[in-house]
């Protein structure tokens, strides 16, 4: 017999061994399903309620399921399985508030007073340029006193150098600099720059020391006009613009050959002095209706800072801007004041022009009393001054280097809102509603005495082509509700 013979005999002697693996797979497969199907007939059948009692199976016994009591921590470690990303948020928000908690303690133990000579006088300077009828200067100057520094005040008429001495403080001194007349404002910063300069004896028959400049903290106005644009006169747009956002700058402006210029001996360490730039934040931050005059100094204040900073940087001179929230003045202001300032003045909407009061008196009174208008939360007790002291004082000793930093209730809340919510949001928040009456347009009554004073004047606006001259107790609404249009000799005619 051939090996190919052979090779044929093989594969069918295993025909068989293979036929019957299959046969038995098929049989079990078929039994399985058969079994399962008639499982599932049988429970069909025994649960149908319209075969009689008589025919009806019964329904299969199922084998008692064993019930295995789990313990606490197992039960726990399922949940936990299940909520894992729920567990994930809990643990994170946990985590910073306990951060922020442990932060915010230590930072009240912590210990800042300036540093003294050896003698106990003392050595730093800190200036403060802002109004001494403002109470935030008043609280300032009080706590820089009271943590060792020689405090001077800017002041630029007499009457604040007497609000200054009233503090009754030796070491609270006026500092007068005339900023309106830039030779007069250079003599001043070169007076004291002789008095930082010259050592000084802190008493009697003891070694006099050397003073060091620390600081330098701007504080301009916190008090705005709330109104609409078109009722405000053009004259209180220049008198905002000259002292809310022009002196600020011009007393920067002073100090700035003094900032930029070593005082120190040679050969002893220069510490460059810090430049602190005080502004509310709430307002500028989300822009609302009846707030141009405050949204649009901050605004410019921010960005004067922003170049300022730019400026100083190469020479190693640091610029903050303090973004300021709400705090508690009582201490400071009468309580009946504060509590007129906190609520508003709705009724100033009854001085308006009826014009300007039907398009803007229901959307102003809205703002003025809504849960978040004027920088304030309804609700919410204000930050303490202590915080912003704590803040000031860590930024003069070097504990905060950032550029900006956001302090007091709100700060940081209407500067997330203001960057990322919808403006819409925000002045539905606050009560704005749309105004679909408006009233027909009204030709001024005015024509008249206008073309008279385009008489009187006549000579006047023919010398000078260069302006439009605006009578300042005027603004764009007259009482009868029309509009006012400056011509082009300078007087105001009716459209």
């Amino acid at each position: 017999m051939s090996a190919d013979d052979q090779q044929f005999l093989d594969v069918l002697s295993s025909i068989p061994v293979h036929l019957r693996q299959y046969s038995d797979v098929v049989a079990d497969f078929v039994d399985l399903n058969v079994d399962r199907a008639a499982q599932v007939v049988r429970e069909t059948l025994a649960a149908s309620r319209w075969i009689p009692d008589s025919m009806r199976p019964s329904p299969p016994v199922r084998p008692p399921v064993t019930v295995v009591a789990l313990s606490r921590l197992e039960q726990v470690r399922h949940w936990v399985a299940r909520h894992k990303i729920l567990i994930g948020v809990v643990v994170v928000v946990c985590g910073t508030v306990v951060f922020k908690g442990y932060q915010e303690s230590r930072s009240l133990r912590k210990t800042r007073r300036a540093k003294k000579a050896r003698n106990g006088g003392r050595t730093e300077v800190v200036v403060i340029a802002g109004s001494p009828t403002l109470p935030l200067t008043k609280s300032l100057s009080l706590d820089m006193e009271r943590r060792g520094f020689i405090v001077c005040v800017v002041c630029n008429a007499a009457e604040d150098e007497a609000m200054v001495h009233a503090f009754s403080r030796p070491d609270i001194r006026p500092l007068t600099i005339d900023t309106t007349n830039p030779p007069n404002a250079g003599a001043a910063i070169e007076r004291f720059a002789a008095y930082l300069q010259s050592p000084q004896a802190p008493g009697p028959h003891i070694k006099p020391n050397q003073l060091t400049l620390k600081s330098v903290v701007l504080i301009p106005s916190l008090h705005y006009q709330t109104s609409p644009i078109a009722t405000i006169p053009p004259s209180s747009f220049a008198d905002l613009f000259n002292t809310h956002l022009l002196q600020p700058i011009l007393t920067i402006q002073a100090f700035l050959p003094l900032l930029t210029t070593r005082l120190n001996p040679i050969g002893e360490k220069w510490i460059p002095p810090k430049v602190l730039v005080f502004t509310p934040s709430i307002i500028s931050s989300i822009n609302p209706p009846f707030h141009a005059p405050e949204a649009t100094v901050c605004s410019a204040l921010s960005a004067f800072t922003e170049v300022l900073t730019a400026e100083l940087r190469p020479l190693d001179i640091p610029v903050t801007h303090v973004q300021l929230g709400t705090f508690d003045f009582s201490g400071f202001v009468p309580t009946r004041a504060t509590a007129i300032a906190a609520a508003g003045n709705p009724q100033e909407s009854l001085a308006w022009p009826d014009g300007a009061r039907r398009v803007y008196g229901r959307n102003f009174v809205a703002q003025t009393s809504s849960a978040i208008s004027g920088g304030r939360i309804r609700g919410l007790k204000c930050s303490s001054l202590r915080r912003l002291h704590n803040t000031v004082f860590d930024v003069i000793d070097g504990s905060i280097t950032s550029d900006s930093v956001r302090v007091g209730l709100g700060a940081s809340v209407y500067g997330f809102v203001g960057r990322w919510a919808p403006r819409g949001l925000v002045s539905w928040m606050m009560g704005i509603r749309r105004v679909d009456e408006l009233s027909t347009w009204k030709t001024s009554s005015y024509e008249g005495s206008s073309r008279e004073e385009s008489e009187d004047g006549e000579a006047t606006a023919m010398s000078s082509h260069e302006f439009v001259a605006v009578p300042s107790e005027r603004n764009v609404w007259n009482s009868d509700g029309g509009f006012w249009v400056p011509s082009a000799a300078g007087s105001q005619v009716a459209p």
